[in-house]
């Protein structure tokens, strides 16, 4: 793929205002109001205030269906309702679809299924219009947006009760094997909305079901119940010898991307592809049912608690204001020991700011050249300085000694504890261990962690709680599983794997699960918002952009909203599409889920995702690419408005946008999940200098977000050098505080053993070997190994069909002369055998 440009490495990251910030200390401003200008933006930023944003599986409905349907395509709802109307007034006589009864209903919907089967593809098109204007809630005669959404749903389920999205499959299977359309979208120019009109029509209607169908309501019936489980199951299992209905979408992508098909919806066929997944595999409740479920099965204790629950109930902060207060009353040394600084300690402590926004140095410049002043009180100051910062980090969360008068609790409130259940892993009581022994007794027992004698008390205690807070992932088991199964083949026999649709989903992509993460990271970088208009880049503009350009101001204006409103869905899709893929096959097998994260990471997915960072997150979740008049179902129901700037920037009041938000959690997300425990990736995100890119991101006072800021902030701390904890101090304290602990991870000091280099190209290449190992126990097992079992029935083996070559006949009864008729047959000594 098109390889991202690493963040900083071609130009300087930029802070949260657009400008530079550069190596060493900023450039001076040019002017008074420069400075001015630039401090009340900053201030602006950090007064930011904290975003009402509840994490899902995905938005409103109505607002996932109006996300379908880009501004442009508006003028096709009517078009829609023409058809149906013309198509229903020559069926039915002087009454409306909603007064019919539903035998009524369902007998015309036959018939527009019927009338689908013909040759003409304008006929065709027509009737695909009826069903979809169907689907689109017959709109015509309801008087309010609720109306619409509630026949949209009741139409589509029953649609499908009638069959019809297995004729709309049919039809999308024509249209993608139309090379006619290829090869006229080829020879174009430029591609528009009109190239995609059969194939946006079909994907709406499958759409328009899935998204109905997969929303769970008390009020449904028995029978919307059963039919939501059938289609579930349709989607999920491979029917009449077709695959899973995502393999067709992910061949779509892949063919867009090689440049086939430059003609494809892609932004409709990435939403229907995640939708599908998500109602195939599950969401993230159902992911953690699941894991429930099967840490139950593998006998392993119940998870402490749930992660989205947790963070659901944290606080957006920046760091408390009592850190500086304990600061001044407690830590405060001689005036002597800070002569020589240019400002008093309350200057030295206040230049830090909320969460270190404006600290926007280059973080991997540890060694910064000290000023004349800096060099004259190091001597005195270097070691009271280290001294403060150490307990700086500390004390916030330990009372006062007894010894010192109690601050008053009017500046000081403790946190009442920390939101995570501390984990350990095997490893890191094995370490321990190991160097306990080495310290005390001078030599190891390997991977023995009950033995303890020699090992003075303290030890004991210490691994007592080591041992309290063990936690034992379901990946812990499958890669102990694994090695099993692969030391001892015959003693332990075929592994049983359940036809789960995970399993199925990750059978079907594997041989071509490149191909897939390439062509997805292909278009997330041509959605991006920081990704700059290149010749060679694939056009993802094909279903938004109108066959006459605009002429006026306003249109130009509505387009460009358009477009950036196409950009964050088709961003917002695939971040959340990645996200299920990663999670449900981590949970199906580590395996599984570590062959796609290699696969995303060779694809240059960790760049990619910090380019997108890489700008002012604070304006890109605050943006407002949105025209809420123009919006499904409000456009259908009320008269468009003149084309003015006044209905252009009526948008709706919320202080951010649901979808950017979503999106940029999602990515965080993703890049932790590639990153977690895995020293080789940690270091790409240190030498593609995320620090400044991701402190930028802790603008946004959203407590799941600076969570996964937060936790990518950390697993590279070690990395970042002694001066750049030294500055980032108020950082440090919010990773204390939100972060879950793993006992003895030093990752405040960087004593990590290991965080050796050479050993990163092994970790990877070992990674490699095993998923290969598995994949080809598990997948590729040819017919004739020698593990085969052997047939020895006589009657069996006679009875098989054997493939003859056609020329065999020719030569038959040569063969019966040569090998039948003169071999000599001894029918004593087989008589004395038996």
């Amino acid at each position: 793929m098109e390889d991202p440009a690493a963040p900083g490495a071609g130009s300087p990251p930029t802070n949260g205002n657009g400008n530079g910030g550069g190596k060493g200390k900023p450039a001076a401003p040019k002017g008074r109001e420069a400075f001015r200008s630039q401090r009340r933006e900053s201030e602006g930023s950090v007064d930011c205030p904290t975003l009402e944003f509840e994490y899902g599986d995905a938005d409103g409905h109505a607002a996932e269906l109006s996300e379908l349907y880009s501004y442009t395509e508006n003028p096709e709802f009517t078009t829609n309702r023409r058809c149906f109307e013309e198509d229903f007034k020559t069926q039915v006589q002087g009454e409306e679809w909603l007064e019919l009864e539903e035998d009524a209903q369902k007998a015309y919907v036959m018939g527009l299924l019927d009338r689908l089967e013909v040759v003409s593809r304008e006929r065709r098109l027509k009737v695909a219009r009826a069903v979809l204007y169907l689907a689109q809630g017959t709109f015509g005669e309801c008087d309010s947006e609720v109306d619409v959404l509630h026949w949209s749903r009741y139409n589509c389920f029953l649609l499908y009760q009638m069959g019809t999205f297995s004729a709309f499959l049919e039809l999308l299977h024509m249209e993608i094997d139309n090379s006619q359309a290829c090869s006229s979208a080829l020879r174009k120019p430029a591609i528009s909305i009109a190239d995609s009109t059969e194939l946006r029509v079909l994907l709406s209607v499958l759409y328009l079901m899935v998204e109905n169908i997969r929303l769970e309501r008390e009020t449904d019936s028995c029978g919307w119940r059963t039919a939501r489980e059938t289609f579930r199951t349709e989607l999920s299992f491979s029917t009449h010898n077709q695959e899973p209905f995502a393999l067709l979408l992910f061949s779509m992508v892949t063919k867009f991307c090689s440049g086939l098909a430059p003609h494809f919806p892609i932004k409709k066929v990435l939403l229907l592809l995640w939708k599908v997944v998500m109602f195939t595999l599950g969401g993230f409740e159902h992911l953690q049912a699941l894991k429930v479920q099967k840490r139950a099965e593998l006998g392993l204790p119940p998870l402490a608690e749930d992660s989205i629950q947790v963070v659901k109930s944290m606080r957006a902060a920046s760091p408390p204001s009592y850190t500086l207060d304990l600061g001044e009353s407690q830590l405060a040394p001689p005036p002597s020991k800070l002569r020589g600084r240019r400002g008093s300690r309350r200057q030295l402590l206040t230049k830090q700011d909320s969460l270190d926004i404006y600290n926007e140095r280059d973080l991997f410049k540890t060694e910064e050249p000290a000023t004349e002043e800096e060099e004259e009180s190091a001597s005195d100051g270097e070691r009271t300085l280290d001294g403060e910062l150490d307990l700086l980090e500390q004390d916030p969360l330990v009372p006062p000694p007894p010894s010192q008068a109690p601050l008053s609790a009017e500046r000081v409130a403790f946190p009442k504890g920390l939101p995570w259940t501390p984990k350990v892993r095997q490893k890191d009581i094995e370490h321990f261990l190991e160097m306990s022994r080495n310290k005390f007794i001078g030599f190891t027992l390997g991977q023995d962690t009950d033995t303890l004698v020699g090992l003075p008390r303290p030890i004991h205690e210490s691994v007592k709680t080591l041992k309290q807070h063990k936690y034992v992932s379901i990946a812990d088991v499958q890669i102990k599983n694994e090695e099993e199964l692969e030391k001892c083949p015959m003693s332990l026999g075929e592994e049983v794997v359940p036809e789960t649709p995970c399993e199925i989903l990750y059978q079907g992509m594997l041989y071509s699960l490149p191909q897939y993460m390439i062509a997805l990271l292909k278009i997330l970088l041509a959605a991006a918002p920081t990704s700059k208009a290149k010749t060679d880049s694939i056009n993802i503009l094909a279903d938004v952009l109108p066959e006459e350009m605009p002429i006026t101001v306003l249109q130009s204006m509505k387009l460009g909203i358009d477009v950036n409103r196409h950009k964050e869905i088709i961003v917002k899709s695939i971040s959340a599409l990645l996200l299920l893929l990663l999670k449900h096959f981590k949970l199906n097998h580590i395996y599984q889920f570590e062959y796609v994260s290699q696969h995303l990471v060779f694809a240059n997915c960790i760049p990619l995702i910090l380019k997108f960072f890489n700008q002012n997150i604070l304006s890109y979740i605050t943006a407002k690419n949105g025209i809420s008049v123009l919006d499904y179902p409000c456009c259908t129901i009320q008269d468009l408005p003149e084309l003015t700037t006044e209905s252009l920037e009526a948008g709706d009041n919320n202080q951010f946008c649901w979808r950017n938000l979503f999106s940029c959690i999602n990515l965080l997300r993703l890049l932790n999940k590639l990153t977690k425990w895995k020293h080789s990736r940690t270091m790409m995100l240190v030498v593609f200098k995320s620090a400044p890119i991701l402190k930028r991101a802790l603008k946004v006072k959203q407590a799941m977000l600076q969570l996964y800021v937060l936790k990518l902030l950390k697993i590279q701390t070690k990395y970042l050098g002694r001066q750049w904890r030294k500055s980032n101090m108020k950082t440090m304290s919010a990773i204390y505080q939100k972060v879950r602990h793993r006992m003895n991870d030093d990752w405040a000091y960087g004593n990590d053993i290991d965080a050796r280099p050479w050993d990163f190209q092994a970790e990877e290449c070992t990674l490699r070997a095993n998923i290969e190992a598995f994949n080809s126990r598990r997948y590729d097992r040819p017919q004739d190994s020698e593990f085969s079992p052997v047939d020895n029935c006589l009657q069996s083996v006679l009875g098989q069909r054997l493939d003859l070559p056609e020329d065999f006949h020719y030569s038959y009864e040569l063969w019966l002369e040569r090998e039948v008729f003169s071999q000599p047959i001894c029918w004593e000594e087989l008589l004395q055998n038996h």
